[in-house]
């Protein structure tokens, strides 16, 4: 008997096909008559579960699922090394891309995912290491006191250790009114956009640096703190000097309890990375550096929402609010809320009883 596609290659038989062809076409029949049974079940499976039906698929479909998924993978690949006709593999690699989601894919969609990330997943994480953040406070703490003891005990130190583009006015050897016009507002925003650009690619890249340095068992990421914060500690000394210690505070807390708390928890994920590595214990080395790499990515993935804010409020809230007073109100809310989020609210994970 003719296949139904030799019939309509070659005008229902009127002209004899050859050979090969013919071979090759039922060849192609007797692989698909053999295996679209399980192919079916598959579609079956894969539709409902498209369609979120998922109640409907009994215990015994969704435990062979996998196999069903591997045996048309087989079948794809059996396909392509024996040239089987064209809509044999169309179908086929359609239905395995669609089970490979189904078996491998996301179970969530973004919206679904940013949702658990925000309200729960993002603050778990952040808890999960609070031991390096720990060690990464107290780093950071050590390098602002280092910085200070530096420059006072020689003040060529500020140059090696503050940037050029922070060194305007704010010099040793400055006037107070000189260090003070330094901490005043902008007229308008007229430009700040660009400022904030400029603030959060600078910060996301010690941040990310900070972050990347963790996988040489952490100590680079602590080296990176110690000097970033030296250079504060510098700046402090500068401004403490002229008896503008709390004006320059005020001026930093805007951004700074925001920015700061980012590159703490940068840190943290980086030096949280390099103990597992040094420290795995009953786990391999590998295993223990995947594990903590999937967390400390959720902590990054926050990080920069966080550097994000911050460039904003140093670009615009810092420069055009100038009270004393309303800068640290405006710093310490902010603090206040990250501490809140991350270590007072608790929501329980997806499944948990509490």
């Amino acid at each position: 008997m003719r296949s139904p596609i030799l019939s309509s290659w070659f005008g229902r038989g009127e002209v004899a096909a050859p050979p090969d062809v013919e071979s090759a076409v039922l060849r192609s029949d007797r692989f698909r008559l053999e295996r679209e049974g399980d192919w079916a079940r598959l579609e079956h499976i894969v539709k409902r579960m498209e369609s979120g039906r998922l109640r409907g698929i009994s215990d015994e479909d969704l435990l062979a699922l996998p196999i069903l998924y591997r045996t048309a993978a087989s079948s794809l690949s059996v396909a392509r090394e024996t040239s089987l006709d064209l809509a044999t593999l169309t179908y086929l690699e359609a239905l395995v891309q669609r089970a490979w989601f189904q078996v491998y894919g996301p179970r969530q969609g973004l919206t679904r995912w940013l949702s658990g990330f925000l309200f729960g997943g993002w603050s778990r994480a952040v808890r999960a290491i609070w031991l390096d953040i720990c060690v990464a406070l107290f780093v950071m703490l050590t390098g602002t006191v280092v910085g200070w003891l530096l420059v006072e005990q020689d003040k060529e130190w500020y140059y090696r250790l503050v940037p050029t583009q922070f060194a305007d006015a704010r010099v040793p050897g400055a006037s107070r009114e000189q260090l003070l016009e330094t901490l005043g507002t902008e007229e308008g925003a007229n430009g700040l956009s660009v400022f904030a650009a400029y603030l959060f690619s600078n910060n996301a890249g010690v941040a990310i640096l900070a972050f990347a340095l963790g996988f040489a068992f952490g100590i680079p990421s602590l080296l990176l703190l110690v000097h970033n914060m030296a250079v504060l500690g510098a700046m402090l000394w500068l401004f403490a000097g002229q008896g503008l210690e709390w004006e320059f505070a005020a001026w930093l807390s805007v951004h700074g309890t925001t920015e700061l708390f980012a590159i703490l928890l940068a840190g943290a994920a980086g030096l949280h990375i390099g103990r597992s590595m040094a420290f795995p214990g009953d786990r391999s080395i590998l295993t223990a550096a995947s594990e903590s790499g999937r967390r400390a990515a959720m902590v990054m993935a926050g990080v920069v929402l966080m550097l994000v804010f911050a460039g904003f409020l140093e670009a615009f809230a810092r420069q055009l609010v100038g009270g004393t007073a309303d800068r640290f109100l405006i710093g310490g809310t902010m603090l206040a809320l990250w501490l809140a989020y991350f270590f007072a609210y608790r929501r329980p994970a997806q499944g948990d009883e509490s």
